[in-house]
């Protein structure tokens, strides 16, 4: 458990540390507009993921391996992907029933997302750092901490990941999704499905930000119809379910356990 909360802090003190150092430097060499520049945040989640891999890579607190990947999990890779697919419009029309919760870094995504470049760093970077961190290294150590209460590790580890995003209006649904990439992890004992499934899913929120980037927008708005949308739920239920059999059946125990 100590591992598992000290990778945590890790991980946040790094993110904060190197967020706290643009605004204090940019003034300093005469560029304080570029502060709050879309290009500079870019920048800054660049920094922070290469340190990120760095130190936990060379720590050994995240042990990659190729084991994983030559064992050719191609149908495991693929039913992450229509997973995740299928899981969208359900996860949006669930958290648009629930009460409105803050959510303080909503312009600044949309900013973000509109910002050239950012593709790489949101939907490729961001989800390989973060299932490094949350399923390679503290799932890991809570798995080898209490291996008999897997699911209870696997939800530890969702609610971590959750509050880790320190946004009130993505908790829910990061722990939700925590819960769904923490039993792909424990599963294989590879961040490499749930990898995929996490930049699956932020391609999409990618995607819309981009086609729909009114923050106000509704699944109503989108298919015109209260009937449609429950429709689109239910055709996405049609989606997900199966993959998340299909994952249940390729899904292979790895020959160690220290593979990520």
């Amino acid at each position: 458990m100590k591992k598992a909360i000290s990778y945590l802090l890790v991980f946040l003190g790094i993110q904060m540390l190197v967020g706290g150092l643009a605004p204090l430097l940019l003034p300093l060499v005469g560029h304080a507009e570029l502060v709050t520049s879309p290009y500079t945040q870019i920048a800054v989640m660049v920094i922070f993921s290469v340190i990120t891999l760095i130190v936990f890579i060379s720590a050994k607190w995240a042990v990659p391996s190729r084991g994983y990947l030559l064992s050719r999990p191609w149908m495991t890779v693929f039913w992450s992907v229509i997973g995740a697919l299928g899981a969208v419009i359900p996860s949006v029309a669930f958290q648009e029933v629930l009460p409105d919760m803050p959510n303080w870094i909503e312009a600044e995504m949309i900013q973000l997302m509109n910002t050239t470049g950012s593709y790489f760093v949101v939907c490729l970077l961001v989800p390989l750092i973060e299932e490094l961190v949350f399923r390679g290294s503290v799932l890991r150590a809570l798995l080898v901490w209490k291996p008999e209460h897997r699911w209870g590790m696997i939800a530890l580890s969702a609610l971590l990941f959750a509050l880790a995003h320190m946004n009130p209006a993505q908790m829910i649904h990061a722990f939700l999704i925590g819960m769904l990439l923490g039993w792909m992890y424990e599963r294989t004992h590879s961040i490499v499905p749930s990898v995929s499934f996490h930049a699956t899913n932020n391609t999409v929120a990618f995607l819309m930000t981009r086609l729909y980037p009114n923050p106000d927008l509704h699944l109503v708005d989108i298919f015109g119809s209260n009937q449609r949308v429950v429709m689109a739920v239910l055709f996405s239920l049609f989606i997900l379910l199966p993959a998340i059999y299909q994952l249940n059946v390729w899904m292979k125990n790895p020959e160690s356990k220290s593979a990520a």
